[in-house]
């Protein structure tokens, strides 16, 4: 494939509009807003500070709804400073206006922090009687959710210094890392031309699913020297990284690592446990489709770089526009209105995809605030692939457009309900395309879907562990080494594969780009638990038809106003039920034996 075919399938010009935030990073409305938010979060704290446990439930009301407001309207630049600076981390006036709005956002909560201190302190027995009264209704799930960090919460003269202190702290080695990973260059030598070519890290990504093993050998070079360049300063950030978060959760009586990751997504330990374990014994579905893999690729043992390898040689790309009319279509057929919400960021300049030097890496929608409207990132190249990332990531960025109807606090769910709508947006554009696909297509729709199953469920869950077993080593021995890292990073994406694939020693360096670790601790188990929560739903979805696409639709329109239990009760779904659990992994069994029966008959049709 030459780079000027690959350039062409591209998002060229695909660019979001940010102007329902602000115009510019010198926007006048910028400095307006912060002046505007520090005033009445000036008067709030005269108004309410040491006054919460003697509220009403009507008074308690008001003061949440005030707080609520003023926290959405400030939030607008962060987000907006954010955005820009994942649109081009190379810009070092973005990085300091990045910055700049962290310590204005900091400052401003250090005002107001006062409020859900007094929250908490307010006796169990008087915040039951309030939460009876109707006034309440609207936040009795804002309110639960601040109570339950009630055990772990510090006096506010800590809560301060904390937050203050992590602008130029853990914050800091966060973008540290996300900078040189986005605006590091990596040297691809072409195999095709011998010519050696300065790509990005989403570049260089993609050729590790090319066609051709040589390519693919040349991109695993190149990126795993491109690594080992950063790598001292990467593993000094992370340990840094590490060891923030063990001093704050000792300060904070935080029992084990993970916990703080549990409380936000409304999960106890028993429920992610459970959900870690069965993917752990579930590996046999892994090693079970990549030796079919091996047999139709031709050879003697994959590795590393043969996990992502297209099935078949092809040369054809998907054109941006050609993606959005599958992705559109396939929402089209399970719901309209999710067909309507998607179409909107077309058509609005909503999504920025187009490939550029600086751009962060990955892919993510922005909710930004429920009175503007949400936004999404991405890097199309034209593969398949990236079309179920547009499809992925235009389900986030549907949930998120469907909770507008909820206020402020209610309007962003957990993580792992975040991916439902995602996930499921994915199947959708899957089933459609797989349809009317002869043996070949089927086999090549199939394989990417599978494998994109177990980059979500097997490989996340592993990636969980190995975070686990980092925060653990630096609790328990102190800094972890280049090689500490490699070796747990190594193991546990291992596991995974059995003895179909055996990852290389480049393979150990990969684990230095992956931003969740530094950015979202523990954040990776929503990935597993979202994509098997969605497939068992998906089961349902065929079973119930328009009955339940009605429902679902309703409950993306819940956002997060109810726990994930009670969100999942609306759809029939304990997520206590390992009968439940083992119904997602019922559906990657049917999809790799269907794989299988495609592989067989493709074999009958071409002997």
């Amino acid at each position: 494939m030459s780079m000027s075919a690959t350039l062409s399938a591209t998002a060229e010009g695909v660019r979001w509009d940010l102007s329902a935030l602000f115009a510019s990073p010198t926007d006048p409305k910028i400095n307006s807003t912060w002046d505007s938010c520090n005033k009445q979060a000036d008067e709030f704290a005269a108004k309410y500070r040491g006054k919460l446990a003697n509220l009403s439930a009507a008074e308690l009301a008001s003061a949440i709804s005030e707080l609520e407001s003023l926290s959405n309207e400030a939030s607008k630049s962060s987000h907006f400073a954010g955005l820009l600076f994942a649109a081009d981390t190379s810009d070092p006036t973005l990085g300091a206006f990045y910055q700049e709005q962290a310590e204005k956002s900091s400052e401003l909560r250090v005002k107001l922090m006062f409020f859900e201190l007094e929250l908490q302190q307010i006796p169990e027995d008087r915040i039951q009687e309030l939460l009876k009264d109707s006034a309440l209704s609207n936040y009795i799930h804002h309110i639960n959710i601040v109570r339950a960090y009630t055990p772990y919460m510090l006096d506010e003269s800590r809560e301060v210094l904390l937050e203050e202190t992590a602008n130029t702290g853990v914050r800091a080695w966060v973008r540290l890392h996300d900078e040189v990973t986005s605006n590091h260059k990596f040297k691809f030598k072409n195999p095709e031309s011998g010519e050696t070519e300065i790509l990005s890290q989403e570049e260089i990504l993609t050729h590790l699913h090319d066609a051709d093993r040589a390519v693919r050998q040349a991109a695993a070079d190149g990126l795993s020297a491109g690594l080992a360049e950063l790598e001292r300063v990467i593993v000094f950030a992370y340990n840094t990284i590490l060891a923030d978060k063990k001093l704050e959760d000792r300060l904070r009586g935080m029992e084990y690592a993970e916990r703080s990751r549990h409380l936000a997504n409304e999960l106890d330990k028993e429920t992610v446990d459970l959900v870690m374990q069965l993917c752990r014994e579930r590996s046999d579905v892994v090693e079970r489709y990549y030796k079919v893999k091996k047999q139709i690729l031709g050879l003697p043992q994959l590795t590393h770089i043969d996990r992502y390898a297209p099935l078949f040689d092809s040369e054809e790309k998907i054109n941006w526009n050609q993606a959005k009319d599958i992705v559109i279509k396939g929402f089209n057929g399970f719901h309209k209105e999710l067909a309507d919400s998607a179409e909107l960021f077309f058509t609005n300049g909503w999504i920025d995809a187009e490939p550029r030097d600086g751009k962060s890496g990955g892919a993510f929608c922005s909710p930004n605030t429920p009175d503007t409207h949400p936004v999404m990132l991405m890097t199309y190249m034209g593969n398949l692939s990236d079309v179920n990332t547009l499809a992925h990531e235009l389900g986030h960025c549907a949930h998120a457009w469907f909770s507008r109807c909820q206020s402020p606090f209610n309007y962003n769910g957990t993580l792992p309900l975040a991916e439902l709508a995602s996930i499921f947006g994915e199947i959708l554009v899957f089933e459609d395309l797989v349809k009317s696909a002869s043996n070949k297509d089927a086999l090549s729709l199939y394989g990417d879907k599978i494998e994109g199953i177990f980059a979500s469920v097997h490989r996340q869950s592993a990636m969980f562990r190995f975070e686990q077993a980092c925060h653990n080593h630096r609790r328990d021995k102190g800094e972890l080494s280049a090689e500490d890292f490699s070796g747990y990073w190594q193991a546990e994406i291992q596991s995974m594969f059995g003895d179909s694939i055996t990852l290389g020693e480049q393979h150990k360096k990969w684990w230095l780009y992956v931003g969740h670790f530094f950015a979202v601790p523990f954040y990776v188990y929503a990935y597993s638990f979202g994509e098997l929560l969605t497939l068992a739903l998906y089961q349902q979805a065929k079973e119930q038809g328009k009955e339940f696409a009605e429902k679902y639709i309703d409950v993306l329109k819940l956002g997060g106003s109810q726990t994930p239990a009670e969100l999942m009760a609306h759809l029939g779904v304990d997520l206590k039920s390992k009968q439940f659990w083992q119904g997602g992994f019922e559906v990657i069994d049917q999809m790799v034996g269907e794989f299988e029966s495609r592989w067989t008959e493709y074999q009958k049709e071409n002997n």
